[in-house]
């Protein structure tokens, strides 16, 4: 019989085998959604441009829409859930997700497309902030990187898939047959929910939900993250300033709340907290654009469409796929800082190998660099979320959770505001087509150079963090 958690202060309880096995399949699925969306829909995306006759800049939102919405709302909706029940924020999220995708698949206009992705990231940021803690929840401490390895994995097989079947469907079916495809895969993650898995999780009930800082969060973060896409327009820096004077408004409100939606105290005590975060920060900065870059080269300046053109990008993710829970099980045993800082090294050699891209590159050396950054980028993610999650305590699993998950949107949402920017300094809000391809391609060089650069100051972050816990840790 399955044992449920109490509370912050309840003794550690087990769960049933076949509870732990549902919670690790549905996580799985769940990571595998929103991955798989991003990078089919990366795919799509010039397909989708000559649909709507869209320029490269209005392009960039269908990415950006989602990543702005998820970001805006994971905290608030992590913190949610530790204190009305993960499950339950969970199944809503996946409803949410499944709506949307069906809402975008029948989109007839670019507005109503961007905003079915709006509200995609709204259903993604309550379920990217507790799934991972859901399955923290009912894992004992020396198994936790291997399923956070598996959960991974899981990640990675969208990124793998997404080209490969987002290339096929809009070749055979049409781009709005990626977005029908979720709605299957949600609904079985619904049901499996709600008929094998019961009980609830929620470490935080009974505290009081800090509405006040999570409004001051979500303004904060809309305006930073607008703001950058709007560089370098003036209103771009104002919105900026903006944004982090509310954010510096927000950890002044958090330090003084006995009740904070994002505990700041787990930055200022927890160095492994903070340092494991910043470095999930710089290297989803530095990797994040690359699909979208690479996507648009391969089918605007090689020519390929978009089938031949997900064979090409699948070559990364799938070594991601491979390697991902060799990485988690890796770091049960060795220093997880370790095993991340080396991804951490790989992936911006990888990245400093397509800063030599034109119009002649041969494809064997972009499958080389693909090949290097998926190993690069396995050997990081697994071990740096096992280092972020075993440094709190359970309590604390969805603040953890909801943290480690902004901390990547928000650096999938500047990789794609420093995308933008360059795109309107080299091309402008113009279409990309044969008479401003030069200027495309030095637009990608800049974007990759000033990537690698920050993927190389992210191995100092990562090496930084000091050693994790090795036991259950006490508050955090």
């Amino acid at each position: 019989m399955q044992q449920h958690s109490a509370g912050g202060g309840a003794p550690a309880v087990t769960y049933s085998l076949a509870t732990r096995r549902i919670v690790l399949i549905v996580s799985t699925m769940s990571a595998f959604i929103t991955p798989f969306l991003v990078s089919s829909v990366n795919i799509a995306l010039p397909t989708i441009g000559k649909e709507f006759a869209l320029d490269a800049i209005t392009m960039s939102w269908i990415v950006t829409a989602y990543l702005l919405a998820a970001a805006i709302f994971l905290v608030p909706f992590g913190r949610i859930a530790d204190i009305y029940g993960r499950k339950k924020i969970y199944m809503i999220g996946t409803l949410v997700i499944t709506t949307s995708s069906f809402l975008a698949a029948h989109a007839n206009s670019s507005v109503m497309l961007i905003s079915a992705r709006l509200l995609e990231g709204l259903g993604a940021a309550m379920f990217f902030g507790t799934g991972m803690a859901i399955l923290i929840s009912v894992y004992p401490l020396q198994e936790r990187g291997r399923v956070i390895g598996i959960n991974v994995a899981g990640t990675y097989l969208g990124l793998s898939l997404g080209p490969f079947i987002g290339g096929w469907l809009t070749n055979s079916f049409g781009w709005r047959s990626i977005f029908m495809i979720i709605v299957p895969i949600g609904i079985i993650i619904l049901a499996l929910l709600f008929w094998r898995v019961t009980g609830e999780w929620s470490d935080a009930k009974g505290e009081r939900f800090d509405l006040g800082g999570s409004l001051l969060y979500s303004v904060a973060i809309l305006a930073v993250m607008y703001g950058f896409s709007q560089l370098p327009a003036m209103a771009g820096f104002i919105l900026i300033l903006a944004g982090i004077i509310l954010l510096a408004l927000f950890i002044a409100w958090e330090l003084r709340s006995d009740f904070p939606v994002l505990n700041m105290k787990l930055f200022r005590s927890n160095i492994a907290f903070t340092f494991s975060n910043l470095a999930a920060l710089i290297n989803y900065s530095a990797t994040y654009a690359l699909t979208f870059l690479l996507s648009l080269y391969l089918q605007y300046i090689k020519g390929f469409n978009a089938q031949h053109a997900g064979y090409i990008l699948i070559f990364q993710p799938v070594m991601m796929f491979l390697f991902s829970p060799f990485a988690g099980r890796l770091s049960d045993r060795v220093e997880p800082r370790l095993v991340a800082s080396l991804g951490m090294g790989l992936t911006a050699i990888g990245l400093a190998m397509l800063v030599l891209l034109d119009s002649s590159t041969a494809l064997t050396y972009i499958i080389g660099s693909l090949v290097l950054l998926g190993v690069g980028f396995a050997l990081f993610s697994s071990p740096n979320t096992n280092a972020v999650m075993s440094s709190v305590s359970k309590r604390f699993y969805g603040v953890a959770s909801g943290t480690l998950s902004t901390m990547r949107l928000t650096g999938q949402m500047l990789s794609m505001g420093i995308v933008t920017m360059i795109m309107a300094l080299f091309i402008g809000k113009n279409m990309i087509t044969p008479e401003n391809f030069i200027m495309f391609i030095k637009s990608i060089k800049m974007a990759f150079t000033v990537f690698a650069i920050l993927c190389a100051l992210g191995v100092l972050a990562s090496l930084a963090r000091g050693r994790v816990h090795t036991e259950e840790p006490g508050q955090g």
